[in-house]
């Protein structure tokens, strides 16, 4: 079980970056970061993660312990996991995972998560999880893209909740990593199995149809003239038609 220490700030740019710093300057394992609000979130790929004020749960976790240079890209596979089961918990509602790093409820993004490393001494682990109805904060472009537990269920959870549940199932998972005990879990909850994506990788950009996970969280993809490809987790982002 992991002991965590947190550290609450009214407003950051990004917990990430805040978290990041703490750990180069020596933080313990365990050290959280958690803001009311960030003015520059960050999601994946240099996109902006939208974190309206007292409207969701945006922390980061400092890792040092239960990974190692094998299985670094497992970590967010295994915080997805986490994060699902939070939400699941407290809303009564199925939580849906899009490889890699999102959580999706009634089709649209619940959550984002962004794992940054320095190997091999440490990964924070970012997490944003959507818990009251903001949409007047979204851009044109998130209204239909993303959404948050009060807005799909009608439950009112408060962040101070919502952490302590995922920083308890953080902590149960982070033992199964090397031993991939987790991916059952993982592959259980894929948004995308089964379904017909479109692939984004540098400047290529083609179709398929995902098909499974692999043993190392990878996408197992069949392309339109059936060979097989896998994607390795980081290197690309989807989109499903």
């Amino acid at each position: 079980m992991i002991e965590f220490s947190t550290i609450h700030f009214e407003e950051l740019d990004s917990t990430n970056t805040k978290c990041m710093s703490l750990a180069r300057n020596g933080a313990a394992h365990g050290t959280v970061v958690i803001a009311d609000h960030q003015s520059a979130g960050k999601g994946r790929r240099g996109r902006y993660f939208c974190s309206p004020k007292g409207a969701g749960l945006y922390c980061s976790v400092l890792i040092r312990e239960g990974f190692n240079m094998e299985n670094i890209n497992l970590i967010t596979p295994y915080t997805a996991v986490a994060a699902a089961k939070a939400i699941e918990e407290l809303s009564g509602h199925e939580a849906k995972i899009k490889w890699v790093n999102d959580i999706f409820m009634g089709g649209r993004k619940l959550c984002g998560i962004l794992t940054e490393a320095s190997l091999p001494d440490f990964a924070v682990i970012g997490i944003g999880i959507n818990l009251l109805y903001v949409k007047d904060e979204f851009t044109e472009e998130l209204h239909s893209i993303a959404t948050s537990i009060e807005e799909q269920t009608g439950k009112i959870i408060t962040p101070i909740e919502m952490e302590k549940a995922l920083l308890f199932h953080l902590s149960n998972e982070l033992s199964k990593i090397s031993s991939k005990a987790f991916l059952n879990e993982y592959k259980k909850r894929s948004f995308v199995i089964g379904k017909e994506i479109e692939v984004h990788s540098g400047n290529e950009i083609y179709n398929a149809k995902a098909i499974d996970i692999d043993d190392n969280a990878g996408l197992i993809l069949e392309l339109p003239d059936k060979t097989k490809r896998t994607l390795i987790t980081g290197e690309v982002s989807i989109r499903i038609k």
